[in-house]
């Protein structure tokens, strides 16, 4: 184990930051989109019309509001999927990135000349674990 060995986990360590906080905005923006597909879904079982509009690029397009629904509904279950996925990403992730906290943690004091605390693991944990972050 050597100062090459400390600079390439630093390294590796900081993509996998940036990878993470670039899940966690991709998750953010999905989690708002489901937020919006479920608030017009709202209005849209609030309604008694039979018809409504629907944004299609820059052009309002009138639709039949249970196919609506139905559209709606499909977007959802969609959205909810890829937020799904982008947790256990994001999950997968802070995994990752705390074994390697621990392992650059594990180098330095090598190269200080003592040995890593028992303790290391757990106790100095910078990042959620995964059960934290779970709803």
């Amino acid at each position: 184990m050597d100062q090459q060995e400390l600079q390439q986990n630093l390294m590796e360590f900081e993509k996998n930051r940036n990878q993470l906080m670039n899940i966690g905005a991709q998750k953010q923006q999905l989690q708002m989109q489901s937020a919006a597909v479920d608030a017009a879904l709202d209005e849209l079982n609030k309604t008694s019309e039979k018809k409504a509009y629907k944004a299609v690029g820059n052009i309002l397009v009138l639709c039949d509001v249970i196919d609506l629904k139905k559209e709606l509904s499909e977007q959802k279950e969609s959205t909810d999927l890829r937020i799904k996925t982008v947790q256990k990403q994001e999950d997968n992730m802070i995994e990752k990135l705390n074994k390697l906290r621990s392992k650059i943690e594990a180098v330095a004091a090598e190269m200080q000349g003592k040995a890593p605390s028992a303790s290391i693991g757990e106790s100095t944990k910078v990042l959620p674990s995964k059960e934290k972050g779970k709803k």
